[in-house]
């Protein structure tokens, strides 16, 4: 299980790539840092955007990381078929790079929002999720001030009629995402982004949502064990 290695992308004001790293550490994977100055992907099984504030948000949220040196190699990768996640940020991000369709704009109240919040899986056959079960609801912690997702009409119901909508929003919807939609995948299913931070909800001494979190790193090491 060592073997599999899973690139975490540092860009200018990435909060969360630790994180990242020490939660792929903790499911078995071997982190490999990734810096967004770099043209070379070192050869990684995978890739985690992770969130934060990359380039200062100036322009868009994830708008000057979309043309990071980096990004010129993981765009043709992730196309190929490279697993990518990308979460709160590193989301933006991936619609930027027009990797995932649709937005993340201003949250619908203005403020920013940092909670625990309930979801539900609705996609478990992607590289991210096959861990858990379609249905299946779970805990992870959102913090962002422009998570909501938007899209045009014709996006959402390709979206919704290809089930492309992988994790939703439970019991409130933190920002006003269309549909609440906490998260979506490519047509090919190796792209996901969503909001919310499973990197922080892969340890009981965290408390709660404890470990909720972890089934989006086991997943990816299964899918690359088993490759």
């Amino acid at each position: 299980m060592s073997a599999a290695r899973v690139g975490i992308v540092t860009f200018p004001g990435t909060l969360d790539d630790q994180d990242a790293a020490r939660a792929v550490h903790l499911v078995g994977a071997e982190p490999v840092p990734l810096w967004h100055a770099d043209h070379d992907l070192k050869g990684v099984d995978a890739v985690f955007l992770p969130g934060g504030f990359s380039y200062g948000d100036y322009l868009r949220c994830g708008a000057i990381s979309r043309f990071a040196p980096l990004m010129e190699e993981l765009i043709p990768a992730a196309r190929a078929g490279l697993p990518v996640l990308g979460t709160c940020n590193g989301f933006q991000i991936l619609c930027e790079a027009h990797l995932l369709p649709g937005a993340l704009t201003r949250n619908a109240s203005l403020h920013y929002v940092c909670r625990d919040q309930r979801v539900r899986i609705e996609q478990a056959s992607t590289a991210w999720t096959s861990s858990f079960t379609p249905g299946q609801e779970i805990t992870l912690p959102v913090k962002h001030g422009e998570g909501r997702y938007v899209a045009s009409t014709e996006t959402l119901a390709e979206l919704e009629a290809d089930g492309r909508v992988v994790v939703r929003y439970v019991d409130g919807n933190p920002n006003g995402s269309m549909n609440d939609i906490a998260g979506i995948r490519n047509e090919a299913g190796n792209v996901v982004g969503l909001m919310p931070h499973p990197e922080h909800a892969v340890e009981e001494l965290v408390g709660a949502p404890s470990t909720d979190g972890r089934g989006f790193f086991t997943s990816i090491l299964q899918k690359l064990v088993n490759a």
